[in-house]
């Protein structure tokens, strides 16, 4: 681009600094010469002027391009619920998530993407994914379940708190990989499975592809959607793949996600297609026609009293943990790696973990969202990044209640009056609430 057009361009906005239209040139020309900063500030003028979609969008791509991955995230989900779904948006925020290493989301993304044009494709993407597109295929993904496998990168360092349930996997999963002599010399197969429960978004998805991590394992993320199909047999036959990928690719830790819709009671399905899937899930992890050995099985379950009791059997989701909520050392670590990178100014985290009692990681990074959407407002008007404070983050809990509350009034339900086995114990103990034991 010559500069001299770009100077002549620079002049007239002196004179005319209301002119939008003329400073939205300006902005394009800098993000063709690739001074996003330049371009950045500019955008911030014109959206204080006219916020279109396409000034908005313009903004995050110029922060995606400075590695401004969080708000450029802010302003492509707003586009988002916007209902605005255009390709360039979508691929954007999906660029968005990876670089954040989101990669399931990037990956439902990318699929809806898929779901409006059909003939759409993505080179990129694809090898990440590792996604077939082909015309003639009537199904987006590869039938190996290896499109789901990676090697994490976190591990139990990166988990604030959750002491107990690291203490736990420990012992059923990390111990036997690191004594595999020990174990073969009792007879003891190494593998198996733990079945997580708790309120949603207290940290199960991290604290089992953190498991993988630890030992160095590969990890399979399944979610529901990923099994299930409208077509009888087919959720049979995605269950078997997901499995032997597994087999093929040992040690590995399968994660399945609201295994609840999966492991459903039978007593409860009346269809027999339903039946058969809980049949097949049971096959697969009792290693019928094939070996287990070195597979690791981590379910999460907001509600474990609706899976069948088939599943608790020795050999099968045989350890069953509570995952709490974070305590006040687990949501200090969660703020200060929440917070990280971002641009903040004497952030008290005891305080903010005082202030949060009850709030799930999840919560956490929706209140710190929130501040950060209150900044952005204020950013906008200057073009200047504003700090977060602790003060701005005590106000947005004021806008938001814990999601836990609702779970635990529930769940205290099945702990007081379904519990025989003891199976919800934790719950109680948790709610500091004395367990009936029959007597007056």
């Amino acid at each position: 681009m010559d500069d001299s057009l770009l100077e002549s361009l620079l002049e007239a906005l002196e004179v005319s600094p209301g002119n939008t239209p003329l400073r939205l040139q300006v902005a394009k020309i800098y993000m063709t010469n690739f001074n996003y900063d330049e371009a950045e500030f500019h955008l911030v003028k014109i959206i204080d002027k006219d916020d279109s979609s396409e000034n908005k969008y313009l903004l995050a791509k110029c922060y995606f391009e400075q590695g401004k991955y969080n708000l450029t995230e802010v302003i492509l989900e707003e586009l988002l619920e916007q209902n605005d779904s255009r390709i360039a948006y979508q691929e954007l925020y999906c660029q968005c998530l990876m670089k954040q290493n989101n990669h399931a989301e990037a990956l439902e993304v990318y699929k809806s993407i898929l779901e409006d044009h059909p003939n759409y494709s993505n080179s990129e993407f694809e090898s990440v994914f590792k996604i077939a597109t082909t015309a003639n295929d009537d199904d987006f993904f590869d039938e190996d379940a290896t499109t789901f496998l990676k090697k994490p990168t976190v591990n139990f360092s990166d988990v604030g708190g959750m002491e107990k349930v690291k203490e736990e996997i420990d012992l059923k999963i990390i111990k036997p990989l690191l004594h595999k002599d020990l174990y073969k010399a009792y007879g003891k197969k190494i593998g198996g499975g733990i079945l997580l429960y708790g309120p949603p978004g207290c940290g199960k998805t991290h604290i089992a592809r953190a498991t993988a991590g630890e030992i160095n394992a590969n990890f399979i993320n399944v979610g529901i959607n990923d099994i299930l199909d409208m077509w009888l047999g087919n959720s049979e036959k995605n269950l078997h793949e997901i499995f032997e990928a597994a087999r093929d690719h040992k040690p590995c830790v399968i994660f399945i996600d609201e295994i609840d819709a999966l492991g459903a009671n039978r007593n409860d399905i009346n269809k027999t297609a339903g039946r058969t899937v809980i049949n097949q899930f049971l096959s697969e992890l009792d290693g019928i026609d094939s070996n287990n050995d070195g597979i690791l099985i981590l379910g999460a379950t907001n509600a474990p009293w609706y899976i069948d009791p088939a599943f608790r059997r020795p050999g099968r989701f045989d350890r069953i943990i509570f995952v709490a909520p974070p305590d006040a050392e687990a949501r200090k670590s969660i703020f200060q790696i929440q917070l990280k990178d971002k641009p903040v100014k004497d952030i008290d985290v005891s305080l903010l973990a005082k202030k949060s009692a009850e709030y799930s990681g999840a919560d956490i990074k929706s209140s710190i969202d929130i501040a950060i959407e209150s900044k952005l407002m204020e950013s906008f008007k200057d073009g200047i990044p504003k700090p977060l404070v602790t003060k701005d983050l005590i106000k947005a809990f004021s806008k938001m209640k814990p999601s836990t509350k609702e779970w635990f009034n529930s769940a205290k339900n099945y702990a007081l009056y379904a519990n025989d086995s003891g199976l919800y114990d934790d719950i109680l103990s948790y709610l500091k609430i004395k367990k009936y034991d029959g007597k007056r």
